[in-house]
């Protein structure tokens, strides 16, 4: 695959996000990369594109990486995407996707700016990756970031595949059975329409799926908000809800959401479920699993919507696959969505959080920590997951901190320590990249 990386940090090859493409660039030796430092060489870009224009004829793929400044990319780049849309460069087709690194604080609305220029340029956008600054140092982040790439890799073949929009590929009975898939719905007899997505997901998916129809559920009701829960998880409601939610629902490897679009949402059948589901509490118990969605109605124009499903998908620690719409645009087919979900339970892709994800889980962490004396099963949750992760309890960083800010203060250090910052900062990151990235 031919990799165009437009780095859009102005400190060019020392940026942290652009050691993040150092290491794809090693464990991804077969992958061709050519990368144009466009946030450090904006002025000579200003003054000839033509090295772009070469770069772009080129490649399969649109890298953009850069840091997050002030809720979106660097000035930099936008810039670079200025020059792009002025000089008329044809970006018509192309894949394009995106590695940003931050502390999370309103990485999504970075990535939402890059993903509508690029809608604009009329690209095929892909998922992007969302770091956190020191993510590259650890395993974790390092299997983050090959899990990504790997997905992407398999994206676009698959799309490219000769096969790829051939949705009957196994009758039902002939399912693997690997996995237990739960496809819950609201969907009541007269819709045809969301029957037929359901139908045609089901058959394109490799693994036997389970249907669940919300409208065959006696509730008694929607959620009082009583906290009898609260304490061992049983519900005052005696309709077996809680029973039914965790057999029939959250012992699936995987859970699939079909519903129209109602009154800008979900509808309120299925909104009595998820404010049942608080029966749970604040414990995610799904995490890891991997979700998708099938919607019927005009989900490009709902965009409360769309935050909705990621935030849930991002809080809640599930994969989002796939969304697969019947509008026609800048829908993922049905059969994309249902390779996607196959892919994530396949190689076990855990959620890359974005600021939805680490800002809603820490709000739950303190809200939990403080009333532990009442919400006793979210507490011993929290605990046993070790969820309770206070960064203030880093004393080797805070004093660290410390005393690069007394060097600071001091004029006579100042002009020493200043220069050798961005050199110290990237050590640890040389040596990962420079070491033997884990397979």
């Amino acid at each position: 695959m031919k990799v165009l990386v437009v780095n859009g940090s102005p400190k060019g090859r020392n940026s942290i996000t652009y050691q993040s493409v150092r290491f794809l660039q090693k464990k991804f030796s077969m992958d061709e990369f050519e990368v144009i430092h466009a946030g450090a060489q904006i002025g000579k870009l200003s003054q000839d594109m033509s090295e772009v224009c070469e770069a772009v004829e080129w490649a399969d793929l649109i890298l953009f990486a850069y840091p997050v400044y002030t809720f979106i990319a660097p000035s930099q780049l936008h810039k670079f995407i200025t020059l792009l849309k002025e000089q008329k460069i044809d970006l018509s087709g192309k894949y394009c996707t995106q590695i940003t690194t931050s502390k999370h604080f309103y990485d999504v609305t970075a990535h939402r700016y890059i993903e509508d220029n690029c809608k604009d340029m009329g690209m095929r956008i892909l998922r992007g990756f969302s770091a956190d600054m020191n993510d590259l140092l650890s395993k974790k982040g390092q299997l983050q970031i090959i899990t990504y790439w790997n997905y992407i890799k398999h994206i676009i073949m698959q799309e490219n595949s000769p096969f790829a929009e051939e949705s009957d590929r196994l009758p039902l009975s002939e399912k693997n059975r690997k996995y237990k898939i739960v496809i819950v719905t609201d969907c009541a007899q007269e819709n045809d329409r969301l029957r037929r997505m359901i139908i045609d997901f089901r058959k394109a998916l490799p693994y036997v799926s389970h249907v669940v129809n919300l409208q065959n559920f006696d509730f008694r009701g929607g959620c009082l908000g009583c906290f009898h829960c609260a304490a061992d998880g049983s519900c005052v409601y005696n309709d077996g809800f809680d029973d039914f939610l965790r057999k029939k629902i959250q012992r699936a490897d995987s859970i699939v959401y079909a519903f129209s679009i109602k009154d800008h949402s979900m509808g309120a059948l299925f909104k009595t479920y998820d404010d049942r589901q608080f029966c749970n509490g604040h414990r995610t118990v799904t995490m890891g699993k991997p979700t998708a969605y099938l919607i019927d109605g005009e989900f490009s124009s709902e965009k409360n919507l769309q935050l909705i499903l990621e935030g849930r998908s991002q809080v809640g620690g599930n994969f989002l696959a796939g969304i697969a719409t019947n509008e026609g645009i800048e829908a993922d087919s049905i059969a994309s969505c249902a390779d996607k979900l196959a892919y994530a339970l396949d190689h076990r892709i855990m959620v890359n959080e974005n600021f939805y994800g680490v800002g809603g889980k820490k709000i739950f962490r303190d809200l939990v920590f403080e009333m532990q004396g009442m919400m006793q099963a979210d507490h011993k949750f929290y605990k046993e997951k070790k969820l309770y992760d206070f960064p203030q309890k880093n004393i080797t960083t805070i004093l660290f901190m410390k005393l690069v800010g007394l060097l600071l203060r001091m004029p006579a250090s100042r002009t020493k320590v200043q220069p050798k910052m961005t050199e110290g900062m990237l050590m640890p990151y040389e040596k990962v990249i420079t070491g033997n990235p884990i397979e």
